[in-house]
């Protein structure tokens, strides 16, 4: 209970921390792009071949663009502290309900990524794990390497070439429903496999030759039952972790693959924002993302606390 008390006191204070600095890095940041930003929010209101100088000029002062940068952030701060992150400048919907909608995309992106990586990745790495140097060990480890090497964006064009144009039996975009989800999953999927897999493989490998094990053989378990009594939680702890950290890099790394596939996750809506010079809707999603990765962070260390018992003493 100590333990626990203490890591999340720990990431409750790197949550603070993380809000403070994305927050106002993302703000100054976005207030430094060239341009002027009261015509690019114009720009994708109305469109480019409506925008004129009144136009510009009339969102420069709905929005306060003209006021000192510390004065529109300070104000952003005293919003943040009352649970408000604004309205879009672009769409006018509260920022809230946008991130929500979008994040809710993404998040059945990622969670279907993570659930193929580890249906093709952690039976495969165990296996390869039990038996090093093997045949299935070297072919998994050729994969994982072509799969890790290859960028995800071309992975997700060999896929759409292969089993969209060619094949038909998949859409390359579409609805968000089973079918639009299938090929942006895989893509995510193939490159997470890869490297779970490995990893898997190392802390399998490290497990069946500890003393441990030996010993459990020695008092008359059979190498099935040693391994599914005693190996495979202790090979878990170090395949969670892993997989807790892919999950939240998985949630704020989809841009490309959002983009490529014109899923409407979170990671899409973000390269639009920046286009628009949307400040609330980036300064919002940058910091939801932020302190989604420590909550993620936070859920990985109970769950191996709870697998491992031995920090907790």
């Amino acid at each position: 209970m100590t333990r626990l008390a203490a890591v999340l006191g720990w990431r409750l204070a790197q949550a603070l921390v993380v809000a403070m600095a994305v927050g106002t890095m993302s703000f100054f940041l976005m207030r430094s792009l060239p341009g002027d930003m009261a015509y690019r929010i114009a720009a994708s209101r109305y469109g480019l071949d409506m925008v004129t100088g009144a136009a510009a000029a009339a969102v420069r002062a709905e929005l306060h663009l003209d006021r000192p940068a510390v004065e529109a952030l300070a104000l952003w701060w005293s919003n943040l502290l009352r649970l408000d992150l604004g309205v879009s400048a672009v769409t006018g919907r509260p920022v809230w309900s946008e991130i929500a909608e979008q994040l809710g995309h993404t998040a059945r992106l990622a969670a279907a990524a993570l659930t193929l990586s580890v249906i093709l990745g952690i039976p495969t790495g165990f296996l390869a794990g039990l038996r090093p140097r093997s045949w299935l060990d070297r072919c998994s480890l050729a994969l994982a390497v072509v799969f890790r090497a290859t960028p995800p964006f071309l992975v997700g064009l060999f896929l759409i070439i292969g089993l969209s144009l060619r094949s038909g039996l998949a859409p390359a975009a579409g609805p968000d429903d089973a079918a639009g989800l299938a090929l942006p999953a895989l893509t995510l999927a193939l490159g997470l496999a890869a490297s779970s897999s490995r990893v898997a493989r190392d802390a399998m490998a490290r497990t069946a030759a500890a003393p441990f094990l030996e010993f459990a053989r020695t008092k008359g378990l059979t190498d099935r039952a040693a391994v599914v009594r005693h190996a495979l939680r202790n090979a878990a702890t170090p395949v969670v972790a892993y997989l807790g950290v892919q999950l939240a890099f998985l949630l704020e790394g989809v841009v490309v693959v959002e983009t490529l596939f014109a899923w409407p996750g979170i990671g899409h809506a973000l390269v639009h924002a920046l286009f628009g010079r949307d400040i609330p809707m980036v300064q919002g999603t940058v910091l939801v993302l932020g302190l989604g990765l420590v909550l993620l962070s936070t859920a990985v260390d109970i769950v191996c606390l709870v697998l491992d018992p031995r920090p907790r003493a």
